[in-house]
């Protein structure tokens, strides 16, 4: 069992003490775990991050904080994990789109396949988007956050890249891809302005499918 001092857990609006018991591991325990993070997941895509805290998610999963203790570090934690299983949520609906294109598509048709999925047309994930204004709001508590949405969104990514490119140009296409399209999502978030992201996407269409006939 590991023990420490009082920490501070802002996102409980409080302080709570560390050392409770930590789950071992164990089939039966992991099991529990999962079904904690489904449920604190499921509230998440429901209400958002909005006054996230341990006694909300709590009562989502049907517990006490002490037993979300248990089997997570903190409320950034839990925050944290919830946070990846609603974008592997997103991914998969994402791939799902991309699958339906005839013949596979090329790339910027599976780039722009992708879209409607990261406003949220398919999957309602405005916990997603929230957690890009945490990252940028408090990005020392929360850069986890932004960090983490990186390192899951970038292998699908670099897998929509034609076969036969070098590994590291997947990456600096994957890289630019994910660097626009995130900065299109704040965008149509902040301002709901269509047109002139319209305008950018094709441009962006453009660049991929001018980087696909590219000689190597």
């Amino acid at each position: 069992m590991e023990t420490a001092d009082m920490v501070p857990d802002a996102a409980d609006g409080g302080q709570r003490r560390a050392g409770y018991p930590r789950s071992t591991g164990s089939r039966r325990g992991e099991e529990r775990r999962r079904d904690l993070l489904a449920r604190v997941s499921d509230d998440l895509a429901v209400n958002g991050l909005v006054d996230f805290s341990l006694r909300r998610a709590a009562r989502a999963a049907g517990t006490t904080h002490k037993v979300l203790l248990y089997h997570f570090d903190s409320a950034e934690d839990l925050l944290g994990q919830a946070t990846e299983r609603l974008r592997e949520q997103r991914i998969d609906a994402i791939m799902s789109a991309v699958a339906a294109l005839p013949a596979g598509g090329t790339l910027a048709e599976r780039v722009r396949a992708m879209w409607p999925v990261l406003r949220g047309e398919a999957t309602g994930l405005r916990a997603l988007d929230q957690a890009i204004g945490l990252t940028m709001y408090d990005p020392r508590r929360y850069a986890g956050l932004g960090r983490n949405a990186s390192r899951q969104y970038l292998p699908p990514l670099l897998s929509l890249c034609p076969e036969h490119w070098t590994e590291q140009r997947k990456l600096e296409v994957a890289e630019m891809v994910l660097g626009v399209l995130r900065g299109f999502l704040v965008d149509w978030l902040t301002s709901g302005e269509t047109e002139g992201i319209s305008a950018g996407f094709e441009a962006l269409a453009r660049a991929l499918e001018r980087e696909e006939s590219a000689p190597e």
